[in-house]
């Protein structure tokens, strides 16, 4: 055959040939593409559920002060050992008590000398009245007395409030203990000399009842708001607290306060509980954490955590719709072990996927691999 019928043959051939080889490699990709995806389905179902949200917590003294002096001298004398319980009143450390001792006296003898001349003075008014009803004396004079009478009185009121302040030395030479409490270790010793708001003596705090401080989100508020005006109505096992080891502390805790506002930079808010604490269990500065029950009490909706996908800080899962499926917003509550709470969005006896969500998109075709079955009745509880 002449080559020159056969090169433009084979050139009008060509591009049907490529096209043909073409359809026939991208047909398998296709049909992948176009197959359906397999999935395996949970199906929606209601559980036991005893909800606890934990938020880590430190333990703080109600009432704790610093003990600092209030007049200078020297530490004469100290009453109390570090670390000791200590009662409201009780003396546990002294100044040198013994110029505050004099200027008290001085103090003492001025105000009876005010008002020994007072007294003269009074005397000497009421005489010059008498005279001057008889004509006896001239008025200047009277004027004169009454306005002795007058200064007199100032001297006597002028030295009260003398010695009311030496008095007041005096004692702050002493310092006592301002409410029942545990005392810490002191930082200075006897012959230490002192002044008045230096050095930090020692620190007492309150040890029954102990508080507990932890911060919350600011959209929480309102339901420790209610606690907060419902305290009578508070359940026992409310607030738990959970010490280290995972030991719980055997007294529950009531709702004491909630901080004056949100803090604006972290928008959360502190929140304070009080505990007894006859034994001494709870000390100062403790981590602990804070078990409170949420509103997941009860049969509550509860699905495989795994079947949540989360956007832009919203959270879906995909429902079963016979060979397809739909994207579902839901609300999350509380979590417990490998599950979690559905608190909106889902219904009971629905079918969501678990397994080959991260291959779903909109109006893929699904084939079920298998339905797990319900999960047996089980009471269960969660944390944040």
């Amino acid at each position: 055959m002449n080559i020159r019928y056969l090169l433009p043959l084979a050139i009008s051939l060509g591009p049907i040939i490529l096209s043909s080889c073409g359809q026939s490699q991208s047909s398998p990709q296709q049909n992948q593409l176009n197959a359906p995806v397999m999935v395996s389905a949970y199906q929606v179902t209601q559980e036991q559920v005893t909800g606890v949200d934990t938020y880590p917590a430190t333990v703080v003294p109600i009432n704790e002060v610093e003990l600092r002096p209030q007049v200078g001298g020297y530490i004469t004398d100290i009453y109390v050992s570090d670390g000791k319980q200590v009662k409201k009143g009780q003396k546990l450390y002294e100044i040198d008590r013994s110029k505050y001792q004099a200027a008290y006296r001085q103090a003492q003898a001025n105000v009876a000398s005010a008002k020994a001349n007072l007294e003269r003075v009074r005397q000497d008014v009421e005489r010059y009245e008498r005279l001057l009803k008889q004509d006896a004396i001239a008025r200047q004079q009277v004027e004169y007395a009454r306005a002795d009478f007058l200064t007199a009185e100032s001297q006597v009121a002028a030295a009260e409030a003398q010695l009311a302040s030496t008095a007041t030395d005096l004692r702050y030479s002493v310092i006592v203990a301002p409410f029942d409490g545990t005392i810490g270790i002191s930082q200075v010793r006897v012959g230490a000399q002192v002044s008045p708001g230096q050095p930090l003596l020692n620190t007492i705090s309150s040890t029954n009842p102990m508080a507990v401080e932890f911060v919350i989100n600011q959209q929480e508020i309102p339901r420790f708001s209610r606690f907060l005006q419902n305290t009578q109505a508070q359940p026992d096992s409310l607030f738990t607290l959970q010490l280290g080891g995972q030991m719980v502390y055997p007294i529950p805790g009531k709702i004491l306060a909630l901080d004056r506002a949100v803090d604006r930079q972290t928008g959360t808010i502190t929140v304070r509980l009080s505990y007894p604490n006859p034994s001494g269990e709870l000390v100062s500065g403790m981590s602990v954490v804070v078990r409170s029950l949420n509103e997941d009490i009860g049969k509550q909706l509860i699905i495989p955590e795994r079947a949540v996908a989360e956007q832009m800080g919203e959270f879906y899962t995909y429902v079963v719709r016979g060979d397809s499926v739909e994207q579902r917003k839901v609300m999350l509550g509380t979590r417990v072990k490998d599950k979690v709470v559905i608190r909106e969005g889902l219904q009971a006896g629905e079918n969501i996927v678990v397994e080959g969500t991260q291959r779903l998109r909109p109006g893929v075709k699904i084939q079920l691999a298998s339905t797990q079955p319900k999960a047996s009745s089980a009471a269960a509880s969660g944390g944040r």
